[in-house]
């Protein structure tokens, strides 16, 4: 069995709070609603996204 490579699904930006997740069907990240609410955070951030090193791109290896 060969490895398969996983993709992440949601990020959120360690600055401002802005969440997003993967759509499939557009193709691009789309923002997170929450009780009817973007979750947009601040428009001036430079966003730095939830990378840690902790995801493993790989699955069933």
């Amino acid at each position: 069995m060969s490895a398969q490579l996983k993709k992440p699904t949601v990020r959120e930006c360690e600055r401002c709070g802005r969440r997003e997740r993967w759509d499939e069907e557009l193709d691009a990240w789309q923002l997170v609603r929450e009780d009817g609410e973007k979750l947009t955070g601040n428009p001036h951030c430079i966003h730095e996204w939830d990378i840690n090193g902790t995801f493993n791109p790989l699955d069933g290896h």
